[in-house]
């Protein structure tokens, strides 16, 4: 893309803000890395090293410095904690793809959702992208919930969309776009 600018802090209310990585977040690095399903679906080490934990965190860094988008870490409010990962990745022809994973220890509170929200207010409203894109698997409930919440729309199933863990998986399609903002 060439044209990514800074990974901004944002608020995103219900006591989450997303904001840039620290090295000080190895620690949900390392959770998420004891997770089943995350390291199969994201770039988080399948095996946790502190070494790992900060090449993840640099390797965040390094997307938004090449210009492939935007990686937030996703914080507590109160006391600046991170409590997961949320990334904002445009694509060509006005389209961007989102993804997120929460910590085990705070899944079923609404962070998902409320860093959704946040992240597709400044997508479609400051960066000025027409769609926002992003792929669920359909077992998924607690993920494709969060995404309807935040004001995701459901498109179809993509059948046999991607490899995870060594097999083909269908994927739920959901937009957002300006128009469906809240």
């Amino acid at each position: 893309m060439g044209d990514v600018g800074k990974v901004p802090v944002l608020s995103a209310g219900d006591g989450v803000r997303l904001r840039p990585w620290r090295l000080d977040d190895i620690r949900v690095v390392e959770e998420a890395a004891g997770d089943a399903y995350i390291p199969l679906i994201t770039s988080v080490p399948t095996t946790y090293s502190d070494a790992e934990g900060v090449a993840f965190i640099r390797q965040q860094w390094q997307r938004n410095a090449d210009g492939l988008g935007y990686s937030f870490a996703i914080a507590d409010a109160g006391d600046d904690r991170a409590l997961g990962q949320i990334g904002l990745w445009p694509k060509e022809y006005g389209r961007a793809s989102v993804g997120y994973w929460v910590a085990g220890p705070v899944r079923g509170r609404g962070v998902a959702g409320t860093a959704l929200r946040a992240v597709s207010r400044w997508g479609l409203g400051e960066l000025a992208i027409p769609r926002l894109e992003l792929h669920v698997e359909p077992w998924n409930t607690a993920s494709w919930k969060a995404a309807e919440r935040a004001g995701f729309v459901r498109e179809g199933l993509l059948r046999s969309w991607q490899e995870i863990g060594g097999e083909r998986r269908d994927m739920y399609v959901y937009s957002k776009l300006l128009a469906d903002l809240d």
